[in-house]
């Protein structure tokens, strides 16, 4: 009886007990034996509307459970995704959809739910300000800008469910890269207008044709991505599920879960570079292409329009000094020009061909060029002006370093105002600022990814920045497939923004993180969505 007893109190004991051993187990970083990783975002994705979303986190999740015409590999090439071959010349391409290709729900994927995302991209009452991207198809520009009112005139139509035909407004040499980009997924037409305004508002709200699924969202808290038993290239796939626990923009608290076995990745910023160092943790680097940069706003009655203005904010601005003590990452880059140093030119590196002009920096002048701003602007002295940022640890360091900068310097009286990434970006978009922290990743594997985002007809141009010089290269450069035509057209947008300081570059950036040693096959690349976990794989 004494032994039955005490076996039967220690079953009990295990049973009350079980959950919390199987939560504490189902809270590592990996599970081998069920194909699952935990990973950390640094902000909740603001937008996963594919034709509305601007953000690179947004972009991240919609890269995982969607895909359009062409997707990026594990080695960060293009391949076919959803068109399984295509015919491409300088009036415009025809891509065959593979018939497996099918939505969460099991319905095919057909060429016209191309054509109405396409098109509602374009239409200005939906305001994507992503609709620049799709202009290089046929009347794209005209139905976006409002001089063509119907959208069926728009180069895009369904031959049958399988076959989309593509007409250019000019030939596009980078178009297949923009046809794996997120603007350019399919959207189902039927399912689209049963949400109605609550589209891509639930996890519930979205169809998905990408590898993964969204199955759960809590704003603000925790997403799940479960894999997409639909997808046509399911069998590449080792992972069952992509689990979201933590939304946090605070790297200490991001390194400590990697550290406590809760997360499979952290990236580092100059603070916790050190932790880790100190920590003897293998430190990875990755040349992300981000650029950082000063928006100035330049709409009429700002003081931030004015150019000697402008002049004496970069006089006082050291991009070296910046780059290694302020941002402090390895790898970082000053800010020098709005055309990365690793964007390719003719034959060698674009600014090996057309080197970046290069400021001296200079207080003396700096202050002339402010009291010949006041006297055009009829000022006694500048009022007080806001530097939106967001309110990250890193970004903020940054704004309050540039906040003191323009104190000392200038005698400037600078109002920081941090806001959450999606509160920044709304604040952005709407000009509710005198200088913004901007940043920009590469969208497509060309340099028109960077420099027609300063073009005055991009939405992303929130300064409103227009100079004739600039556009006018733009459209040459656009319009053109030959390279020293369209690298002498970017060599004179860089020199003009330089002259007429449409944004101060900060620095361009480095990914520097710590990755789990049983995760394998999680890739990265300057174009697409970073980090790419559809092929990674834990391993015991």
């Amino acid at each position: 009886m004494k032994n039955l007893s005490l076996k039967f109190m220690l079953c009990l004991l295990l049973v009350l007990l079980w959950p919390a051993v199987v939560a504490f187990a189902g809270d590592q970083a990996t599970d081998a034996e069920n194909q699952i990783i935990r990973i950390a975002l640094n902000q909740e994705p603001p937008q996963l509307n594919s034709f509305l979303t601007e953000d690179s986190v947004s972009m991240m999740v919609l890269g995982h459970v969607m895909e359009g015409l062409l997707r990026y590999d594990k080695r960060g090439r293009l391949k076919p995704g959803v068109a399984e071959r295509w015919d491409i010349d300088p009036k415009g391409a025809t891509f065959y959809l593979r018939e497996n290709s099918l939505w969460s729900d099991g319905k095919p994927v057909t060429a016209k739910d191309f054509v109405f995302a396409w098109r509602m991209a374009v239409d200005p009452k939906v305001a994507s300000e992503y609709a620049f991207i799709m202009y290089p198809v046929k009347n794209a520009e005209a139905i976006n800008t409002g001089n063509i009112k119907d959208l069926t005139q728009l180069g895009v139509k369904a031959i049958d469910d399988y076959t989309l035909k593509v007409d250019f407004e000019y030939p596009c040499g980078y178009f297949l890269g923009l046809a794996a980009f997120a603007t350019y997924f399919p959207v189902r037409e039927d399912f689209y207008q049963s949400k109605g305004s609550r589209y891509a508002a639930e996890a519930s709200d979205l169809l998905y044709n990408g590898a993964f699924k969204l199955t759960k969202w809590v704003h603000g808290a925790s997403l799940r991505m479960e894999k997409n038993e639909n997808y046509w290239n399911k069998k590449a796939v080792k992972l069952t599920v992509i689990e979201c626990p933590y939304i946090t923009a605070d790297t200490t608290a991001l390194l400590n879960l990697f550290k406590d076995d809760k997360i499979v990745v952290a990236e580092l910023d100059s603070e916790t570079i050190k932790t880790a160092m100190r920590g003897k943790m293998k430190i990875r680097k990755f040349a992300s292409g981000r650029l950082r940069y000063i928006v100035f706003n330049h709409r009429a009655g700002k003081v931030t329009a004015n150019l000697n203005f402008r002049k004496a904010i970069r006089a006082v601005f050291d991009p070296q000094v910046f780059a290694d003590k302020v941002v402090g990452v390895p790898g970082t880059l000053p800010g020098r020009s709005v055309m990365p140093a690793f964007l390719q030119g003719v034959e060698g590196k674009f600014r090996k061909e057309y080197p970046a002009p290069e400021h001296k920096v200079d207080v003396g002048a700096a202050k002339e060029y402010l009291l010949k701003a006041q006297k055009e602007l009829g000022l006694d002295a500048i009022p007080p002006l806001v530097l939106l940022c967001d309110d990250t640890p890193s970004i903020a360091k940054m704004g309050e370093y540039l906040q003191g900068l323009f104190g000392d310097k200038l005698g400037l009286d600078i109002k920081l105002d941090k806001q959450i990434f999606k509160q920044r970006l709304a604040k952005a978009s709407a000009g509710d600022f005198d200088m913004v922290i901007g940043g920009w990743l590469p969208d497509y594997d060309d340099p028109m990814t960077y420099a027609e985002l300063f073009a005055s007809w991009n939405a992303n141009n929130n300064g409103k920045w227009k100079n004739a010089v600039y556009d006018e290269n733009i459209r040459i450069a656009s319009k053109s497939v030959d390279p020293k035509v369209r690298m002498d057209a970017f060599g004179k947008c860089q020199q003009a923004m330089y002259e007429d300081i449409g944004v101060v570059p900060l620095f361009e950036g480095s990914t520097v993180y710590v990755q789990h040693k049983k995760v394998k096959g999680i890739s990265r690349s300057v174009t697409g969505f970073n980090p790419n976990y559809i092929y990674a794989r834990p391993v015991k």
